[in-house]
Parts: C-alpha cells; sequence; structure tokens
C-alpha cells in the first residue's frame, strides 16, 4: 500500500497548493455543499451568484425567502425543489438548536457536530465532512468519487470499502490537520481531473511509479 504522506507530497509538489475551498463565509461553503450534490462546481457558481446578487447567502435572508424564490434562484445547480427544501430545513435546525448560526453548530467537537449534521435530511457524509472541514475548518476528511478511483489504482483499497471506512483509512494515517486534509481533498480533485480519469492517462501521470494499475500487468486484473 502507497503510503498517503508520500501521495500527498507528490501530489503538491505536482500541483502546487489550491486553497480549495471558494467561499466569503462558512455558511457559503455549507451553502455550495448542499447545492453541488449531483451537479458540477460551474453550475454551483451560478446558483451562488443568483442568491450573492439578492443579498441572500445568510441563513437570515434564506429562511425569508418564498420557496418557489428560492427555487428559482438555485434553479442552474439541480433538483432545485428538493435542494430549496434542504437548505431551509438546515435554516431551521440552526434557529431551533443554534440560535440562528452555523458557527455554534460547528464549535462543539468534532463528532457531535458530524452527528448532528448527518441527523438532517439531504446532508450525508461527504456534505457533512465538507461543512465540517471547510466550513469548520475541523479535521474530518472527505471522501468521494475521486478518492474511492485513485486509491483503489494506487492498490490503497479493494474497491468495496463504505465511505466510513475510506474515511477512517485517511484519518488514522495522517496528523488531525484540516490544512492537511483541505489540501488534500483539493489535490485528489484536481489529479483525477487532469490524469486519473475513468479512462486514465497513466503515461503523464506523476504518481505512475507509485500506481498498480499503471503496471500492464495489474491492469489486466478484473
Amino acid at each position: 500500500m502507497p503510503d498517503l504522506n508520500t501521495i500527498y507530497t507528490k501530489l503538491l509538489t505536482a500541483y502546487g497548493p489550491l486553497h480549495w475551498w471558494p467561499a466569503e463565509t462558512p455558511f457559503e461553503v455549507a451553502i455550495g455543499a448542499l447545492l453541488t450534490q449531483n451537479t458540477n462546481w460551474k453550475n454551483v457558481e451560478i446558483a451562488i451568484d443568483n442568491l450573492r446578487r439578492e443579498q441572500a447567502l445568510t441563513p437570515q435572508a434564506i429562511a425569508a425567502l418564498p420557496r418557489q424564490e428560492l427555487e428559482q434562484l438555485i434553479r442552474p445547480s439541480g433538483f432545485f425543489r428538493q435542494k430549496a427544501e434542504r437548505l431551509q430545513q438546515l435554516i431551521e435546525y440552526l434557529q431551533s438548536a443554534h440560535n440562528g448560526t452555523l458557527e455554534n453548530l460547528l464549535n462543539q467537537p468534532l463528532e457531535v457536530a458530524r452527528l448532528e449534521l448527518l441527523q438532517l435530511k439531504g446532508i450525508g457524509p461527504e456534505t457533512a465532512d465538507s461543512i465540517l472541514l471547510y466550513a469548520g475548518n475541523l479535521p474530518s476528511f472527505v471522501v468521494d468519487a475521486y478518492t474511492m478511483r485513485l486509491f483503489e489504482r494506487l492498490g490503497s483499497l479493494i474497491g468495496n470499502e463504505t465511505y466510513e471506512q475510506v474515511r477512517d483509512l485517511f484519518m488514522s494515517r495522517l496528523p488531525a490537520d484540516p490544512e492537511r486534509y483541505n489540501e488534500y481533498h483539493a489535490l485528489i480533485v484536481e489529479h483525477c481531473k487532469r490524469f486519473c480519469r475513468k479512462r486514465p492517462l497513466c503515461e503523464q501521470c506523476p504518481l505512475q511509479t507509485n500506481c498498480r494499475y499503471a503496471n500492464p500487468q495489474a491492469r489486466q486484473d478484473p
């Protein structure tokens, strides 16, 4: 199994610091984490720009919007009716349990805050960890499809692991450093977009020497 710290260093050398996530406030991060479900980031940026134009990037502003108006503002992100409902349900929860602020939720111990987020409709592990890491600066590693693809090809995963198993693998082998987790996840996404695609570009890949998949004999495995 390749050392996770070695892979991080190679990716950082190849791409440099990426400083993800693009947002002005923790609550904007949470909005983006919900809106990016089942769509690409460019569509989310359009939706967030719509909200910004209407000065609706605060819990109070979104709570005050009529549901249909909110749906139209976030329409570019897809599944806009479902996402509008989930956004307003998140805000209702913050108002009832945390004085209307996301920061109060995130100021709790990591696992307490994570459990609360996971109990909310429409917030699964990846969304919860994105909010915890990028909005709360808490050391909760984010796992996505890119992570699964890359580390299965590298040989760190078999391919049938659960989300929690993969998260635990990273968190048990890396320092509990939110800046490192932040950068690592961004580097994984960048690498998979450039090289470790569904049809990978192995010959140019900076991780080629560490990769089981790049070995021609390994590629014959089912």
